[in-house]
C-alpha cells in the first residue's frame, strides 16, 4: 500500500529561546493510503500541531515530512501553496466556508484554481454534492445552512480537488450529536467505497469509535498506535 504521509524525527518547540515548549517530540509516523486514522490526546498533547506540520500549515522545529513521495519541509512557501492545492484537503472545525459563495460555489472553488474545464467542474460538484446529501442545498449560502450541512460543503470542498487524503481537525466539534454521527458515517462511506484517505485530529469518542487505526499522544510523544479491523457496514455496502 502506498505511503502518503511519512513523519521523520519531527520535532516543535515554542519560545526556544526563552523557556521552551516541547509541542512535538521525535514524532515518526507513517500513514498508508485508504487508511482512516484518528489522532488522539488530551488537550496539549500536540495532535493539531501534528496536523497542521503534516498539512504544511505550520513548520517543525526539526525533522522533516514527506507527502505523496515529496518533502514538504524542504518546499518553499510559494511551492507548498501549489502543493497543497492539489494534494492536500482539509476540514476545519470552524467550517471556514466563504460566505458569500453559494455551497456549489465553494465547492467549485479548489477547482477554479487548478483550471479545470467548466465541464469537469459541473460534473465534480454534482457528484459531490450527491455523495454528502445536499443536492437540494447547491444555491444556498453558509448562512442559510445548518451546521452540519456547512460541514458537509466543507467534506465535499475538501475531496473536490481529488487530494491524497483529508485531514480533519476537530470536524464534529461544533456539531450536535445527530449531525455529528451522519457526518462521520458519509465519510466513513466514502472511506471504504472510493478509497479516500481520512487522518483526524479529535477528542471525539463518535471519530474514535469509528477510526481503523488511533494514534494517541502524550506531551507530544506517540503513547500508542493501534490498529483494528473495520467495525462499522458503510452506507452503500450491498451485504
Amino acid at each position: 500500500m502506498k505511503k502518503v504521509i511519512i513523519t521523520e524525527d519531527i520535532l516543535k518547540v515554542y519560545n526556544p529561546k526563552t523557556i521552551p515548549v516541547y509541542a512535538l517530540r521525535h514524532v515518526d509516523l507513517e500513514i498508508e493510503s485508504g487508511e482512516f486514522t484518528a489522532i488522539v490526546g488530551p488537550s496539549g498533547s500536540g495532535k493539531t500541531t501534528l496536523l497542521n506540520i503534516i498539512g504544511g500549515l505550520d513548520s517543525p522545529s526539526g525533522g522533516k515530512v514527506w507527502v505523496n513521495g515529496q518533502e514538504i519541509t524542504a518546499m518553499t512557501d510559494s511551492e507548498l501553496i501549489n502543493f497543497r492545492k492539489d494534494n492536500i484537503g482539509f476540514v476545519f472545525q470552524a467550517y471556514n466556508l466563504i460566505p458569500v459563495l453559494t455551497a456549489k460555489e465553494n465547492i467549485e472553488f479548489v477547482m477554479l484554481l487548478q483550471h479545470r474545464s467548466k465541464a469537469e467542474r459541473a460534473q465534480r460538484v454534482k457528484e459531490l454534492l450527491i455523495a454528502v446529501g445536499l443536492e437540494d442545498k447547491q444555491n444556498s449560502r453558509p448562512a442559510q445552512l445548518s451546521g452540519g450541512q456547512q460541514q458537509r460543503v466543507a467534506v465535499a470542498r475538501a475531496l473536490a480537488a481529488s487530494p491524497a487524503f483529508i485531514l480533519a481537525d476537530e470536524p464534529t466539534a461544533n456539531l450536535d450529536s445527530k449531525s455529528a454521527s451522519n457526518l462521520l458515517d458519509i465519510m466513513l462511506d466514502m472511506n471504504f467505497n472510493e478509497g479516500v484517505t481520512f487522518v483526524f485530529s479529535t477528542h471525539d469518542q463518535r471519530v474514535i469509535d469509528r477510526a481503523r487505526r488511533v494514534i494517541t499522544l502524550v506531551d507530544g510523544l506517540v503513547d500508542s498506535d493501534v490498529r483494528r479491523p473495520p467495525i462499522y457496514l458503510p452506507l452503500n455496502n450491498p451485504l
